[in-house]
């Protein structure tokens, strides 16, 4: 593995931000790591890359102990922290230059030249770093991150500041660095998440909530719901009579939402309903759950008792 995370922990005076979680990410993996502000995501990225020490547990990073070799790791890694730090009085080009001495890279030129082409950086290499937009500035730290061609990719938020176009581009370089690189990111747009892994790592108030792949946790957290608006007003009791149905929520005056598994068996039952009372549906609709409706329920208040993980 890659990545290898052991009973992590990390505590601030009384409160455990990390609080003895456990996950691998192998070669060829893109793996979305997400969670609510405050989750401990940032923590846990900082320790895997050795900014950061922890108080119990380990952090493996190919194979090498992180607390004890960081240096050794630190060679593997290129990471961009969610506070991307950059000279503001330095020009594009030398600080890469700067970040490549650092790593003792070898044909400096041709390297910088194609992690500009690789980033899109190649309108704005001959400013300053403080003269750029927010989204600019993420792609020089994604350059720096990459400069000396790590085996891991630690990213935390690396599409923040981006607009709709620039995300795509560093979508794509995402995922061509995913095929024979390790990747673990995290990101509050979980369109992305869902557009770039196959499985995702969600932590909630330091704790582990869930570790599979998609299709998965979609399949584990199954409940669907069926959208209903009718001409006429009725009561919540008429619909929370329908067999399949869990809960019954009205989103407005004449609109419900209903929370079944069987979906296609509640609308069926909701056409006879109306049948039977010369009622006229404007609208039926069911939706399964994206990610967000997942994340939602994953976070909230009262977490599930142990996390799903992968079989």
């Amino acid at each position: 593995m890659s990545i290898e995370v052991k009973d992590l922990i990390k505590i601030y005076g009384e409160q455990r931000a990390v609080d003895t979680i456990s996950f691998t990410v192998k070669k060829g993996e893109i793996v979305g790591f997400l969670g609510p502000n405050g989750a401990g995501k940032s923590t846990t990225m900082k320790i895997i890359t050795g900014y950061l020490g922890q108080d119990g547990g380990e952090a493996v990073v190919c194979g090498i102990p992180v607390k004890e070799r960081p240096l050794e790791t630190k060679k593997k890694i290129g990471y961009l922290p969610e506070a991307n730090p950059l000279y503001p009085d330095m020009y594009v080009r030398e600080y890469l230059d700067f970040v490549a001495d650092i790593h003792h890279v070898t044909d400096k030129k041709q390297k910088i030249d194609t992690v500009i082409a690789m980033v899109g950086l190649g309108p704005e290499s001959k400013k300053k770093l403080g003269q750029l937009s927010k989204g600019y500035k993420q792609r020089v730290g994604l350059a720096a991150a990459l400069i000396h061609d790590p085996e891991v990719l630690i990213l935390d938020e690396p599409t923040s500041g981006l607009d709709p176009n620039q995300i795509i581009e560093i979508r794509e370089v995402i995922r061509k660095l995913g095929q024979n690189k390790t990747v673990l990111f995290s990101s509050h747009i979980l369109q992305e998440v869902e557009a770039l892994c196959d499985r995702v790592v969600i932590i909630n108030k330091g704790r582990l909530v869930a570790d599979d792949r998609l299709s998965q946790l979609r399949t584990q957290n199954s409940t669907n719901s069926v959208k209903v608006s009718f001409k006429e007003t009725l009561e919540a009791e008429w619909l929370e009579r329908l067999r399949k149905v869990k809960a019954v929520h009205k989103l407005s005056f004449l609109e419900w939402e209903l929370q079944t598994d069987e979906p296609d068996e509640v609308k069926k039952q909701l056409m006879e309903l109306a049948l039977q009372n010369n009622w006229n549906i404007v609208s039926l609709q069911s939706e399964n759950q994206s990610l967000e409706d997942i994340f939602r329920h994953l976070t909230a208040a009262h977490p599930p008792p142990g996390p799903l993980k992968r079989e």
